[in-house]
């Protein structure tokens, strides 16, 4: 009995509190929004609330268990835990629905609640894509290596763009984007793709994109163009994130107003009339918070794959939560993203706290050479 809880301690010792202290505070106040939402009458069930705690609880259990794991083994398995996510999102080819407020069929039902697939292969992907990159990182401007790299990760986005989900697609471009500059990619190739990006746009715009995509993209640059049709949401949604002011109206207050998707991609606009100006900065600074202790940790690994994986989550958390917050503000289209630990869905959640579990890794095994712990 005493080598274990010597065993526990130690583990304990040996992991990112802080960066777990910040989850799970983000995960707190994301449970707190959801509950006003519903006891507000946004929502009729309760059942999302009670998902959104089960997926924390999950998650939190899962990131402590990955953490345990070394990152290496993890990636050394990257065939079948990266094979396993592409079935999934294949499924969805066949068996997938479509969630209200939703363009694409990008669940898969499980009789007792949904998952969304593609959550968990960005996952896979950041771990596929660091153990890619570490194999390959002293020859890595190669044309060849560059040839594959762009492969590998153009192969994993254009699934997610057959899929139809475009929004998700971008995340695991910006993620491979980043982790290739953090990589060493060479500024000829950055230049090149700087020159060829608006042909690229071009060719997206007329062919790849439908009708109600392209007005997304214009409505976001003034969404009262349509503000009763495309516009409406982010029409409301501003709406609601000036209305809460400095303090904000309160979470059980009367009179809020209604956002569509509130609780789901614009919970920022809930957090921003509800708690002000003060609490949309409280939001935005755990989430700069966690973003920094997570390219530490990146700096606190002894190998280029750890590091690469680190770089990969931030990545992940720190985009999303860009794009999140500009699609509030009418500063970007509506495509879909979630903002990292606050909307609700269980399966973001537990990705999200997933892919913590992985930095968590890279820190237990690095964590000697920490300095303010």
């Amino acid at each position: 009995m005493k080598r274990f809880f010597q065993g526990a301690a130690d583990f304990i010792r040996r992991t990112d509190r802080w960066l777990v202290s910040l989850c799970m505070i983000c995960a707190a106040i994301s449970m707190t929004l959801l509950y006003s939402i519903y006891r507000n009458g946004f929502i009729k069930s309760s059942r999302g609330v009670l998902i959104q705690m089960v997926a924390a609880l999950l998650g939190i259990a899962i990131a402590l268990l990955i953490s345990a794991i070394d990152y290496e083994v993890i990636a050394k398995f990257w065939k079948y835990h990266m094979a396993f996510a592409v079935l999934l999102v294949v499924l969805t080819f066949f068996f997938g629905i479509q969630r209200e407020g939703a363009d694409d069929k990008a669940w898969l039902s499980l009789g007792f609640t949904t998952i969304q697939p593609s959550e968990f292969l960005k996952i896979s992907f950041i771990v596929t894509f660091a153990y890619h990159l570490s194999k390959v990182r002293e020859t890595l401007n190669s044309p060849k290596n560059i040839g594959l790299l762009l492969l590998h990760a153009g192969g994993v986005a254009g699934l997610i763009v057959v899929q139809g989900d475009y929004g998700t697609a971008l995340v695991f471009l910006f993620i491979a984007v980043t982790m290739l500059i953090v990589a060493g990619l060479s500024w000829k190739y950055l230049l090149g793709g700087v020159v060829a990006l608006p042909a690229a746009a071009l060719l997206v715009w007329n062919f790849l994109l439908d009708d109600l995509h392209r007005n997304r993209i214009l409505i976001s640059l003034n969404p009262d163009l349509d503000p009763a049709g495309i516009g409406y949401q982010q029409v409301r949604g501003r709406m609601a994130l000036g209305s809460g002011r400095l303090f904000g109206r309160g979470l059980f207050s009367d009179n809020l107003t209604n956002v569509p998707e509130m609780q789901n991609d614009f919970i920022f606009s809930y957090i921003g009339q509800t708690l002000g100006l003060v609490g949309c900065l409280v939001v935005v600074g755990l989430l700069a918070v966690i973003c920094i202790r997570i390219l530490y940790v990146s700096r606190l690994s002894q190998d280029a794959l750890g590091s690469y994986i680190c770089i990969g989550v931030f990545a992940f958390i720190f985009f999303q939560s860009v794009i999140n917050i500009a699609m509030v503000l009418c500063a970007a289209p509506v495509i879909g993203v979630t903002l990292p630990f606050f909307s609700s869905g269980g399966s973001s959640m537990l990705t999200m706290f997933m892919t913590v579990g992985l930095v968590l890794s890279v820190y237990s095994k690095n964590c000697r050479t920490a300095i303010f712990d």
